[in-house]
């Protein structure tokens, strides 16, 4: 999870440029070009939000670690089952209270 974790940052600093304010001379470059830089603009955006809540996802999952509460549900409390965690380490729920 820290090297998950550590990944996420490295790509979110990559992908800093793409996320800023589009910016295009309107003499030397046609709409289509603007709409195509604002869309890539959009899309980044949209990228660092979900890596901000995987961020999220991991640094609750690390914390349970810490607390002694990793691997148990925290709708329930009961185990969560160890091939769940083996997909994803940062699940908070068993696979009955994730689906409701």
């Amino acid at each position: 999870m820290i090297a998950e974790k550590a990944r996420l940052a490295d790509e979110d600093l990559a992908g800093a440029d793409d996320r800023g304010t589009v910016v295009l001379d309107q003499q030397s470059v046609g709409r289509l070009s603007r709409m195509d830089a604002l869309q890539r603009q959009a899309m980044a955006q949209a990228t660092t939000r979900r890596r901000a809540a995987r961020t999220t996802r991991i640094d609750a999952a690390l914390a349970r670690i810490d607390e002694g509460e990793f691997g148990y549900c925290q709708d329930c409390g009961e185990q969560i089952d160890r091939a769940r965690l083996d997909l994803d380490a940062a699940v908070p729920a068993c696979v009955s209270c994730a689906k409701g």
